[in-house]
């Protein structure tokens, strides 16, 4: 429902936020599909054939530029920029692609009855903490190998063979 807001104009009730909020999740979203779209197209073997290209393209120019430092500043100004930008929109996706799987993996601990509650945060421990807790999970998967193997060893002298 909305509301008239401090500066007059109408709010969104369920935002929490007036314009400029509503602004910036505009621009955050948008970034965030810019963001998954460029990362499916440049994450393709021809955003690869096409940069391989580009620097044949350039490489071979390279004597009729007389190798100048034009030419060369050229490719180094390019690739800078491409970098720069790059690690951006990698770094968007990376975030948006963990939390998704921090999210599926939260729901099946929480759906496993079994399962210990305190690892659906386990992103919030610190590293000593982390540490611990797979010196424990260590110990949990070689106690399990050790009742596998004895309980294979039971089946066989239950079937009468010796070991």
């Amino acid at each position: 429902m909305a509301k008239n807001g401090k500066n007059g104009g109408k709010t969104n009730g369920g935002q929490n936020g007036c314009d400029d909020r509503d602004f910036f999740c505009r621009i955050r979203d948008a970034f965030g599909v810019f963001a998954r779209k460029t990362s499916g197209v440049l994450g393709s073997a021809w955003a690869f054939v096409c940069a391989i290209l580009i620097i044949v393209i350039w490489a071979t120019t390279g004597p009729a530029f007389g190798y100048s430092d034009t030419w060369q500043l050229i490719i180094n100004t390019g690739t800078t920029i491409v970098t720069f930008l790059m690690v951006f929109l990698i770094q968007n996706t990376q975030n948006r692609d963990a939390k998704a799987v921090h999210l599926k993996l939260d729901e099946l601990i929480r759906a496993l009855g079994g399962a210990r509650n305190k690892l659906v945060d386990l992103e919030k421990l610190s590293d000593d903490d982390l540490k611990e807790l797979e010196s424990e999970f260590e110990k949990l998967r070689k106690k399990a190998e050790n009742a596998k193997e004895e309980v294979e060893e039971l089946q066989e002298t239950a079937q009468g063979k010796t070991p």
